[in-house]
């Protein structure tokens, strides 16, 4: 049986301040929080719509998924997991395994070097090449990969997700 296409939104948190109490505390800057908002633009005309979201605890990534969604007009409630703060890819990648079955896209907005290496790993070479190039060119932060694949979540490995696109947000 042929799975149908889904879609995949791979983000490194927008521009956070340098220092706070913790490094798990510190929040995004204006510019951030506008460049968020500009990726969530971007990404709402393209179609993409969510139906689950996978954001790291830290306060920088959900306040990043904040202006993501309000900018794009996403009600998805995100899953906030303190795993994919500390995650390495492998780690992550298990995280998004977990997706739930029924759901056909899904954001994940978590750190470096962790979300670009993930990126790569998931490039299976067929997409883009433009986008893949410029991916692999350096991920800033409010970077964002959208990949399709063809799969069962819990099947997701690497080489297994074209890149369709590749974008910073400007704040």
């Amino acid at each position: 049986m042929q799975q149908q296409s889904r879609r995949i939104v791979v983000m490194r948190h927008a521009k956070a301040e340098h220092a706070a109490a913790t490094d798990l505390e510190r929040a995004l800057l204006e510019q951030g929080r506008e460049a968020a908002a500009e990726v969530g633009s971007w990404l709402a005309a393209r179609g993409i719509r969510p139906d689950h979201a996978l954001v790291s605890a830290a306060a920088r990534t959900r306040q990043t998924w904040e202006a993501l969604a309000d900018a794009a007009g996403w009600v998805v409630e995100a899953d906030v997991d303190r795993g994919l703060y500390t995650a390495g890819p492998e780690t992550a990648l298990d995280l998004m395994r977990s997706t739930p079955a029924e759901a056909d896209t899904l954001v994940v907005v978590g750190h470096n070097p962790t979300i670009a290496y993930l990126a790569q790993m998931l490039d299976d070479g067929e997409g883009d090449a433009e986008a893949s190039n410029e991916m692999a060119m350096g991920y800033p932060a409010g970077a964002a990969t959208v990949m399709e694949y063809d799969g069962a979540w819990a099947d997701l490995g690497a080489g297994t997700a074209r890149v369709m696109a590749f974008h910073v947000g400007r704040g």
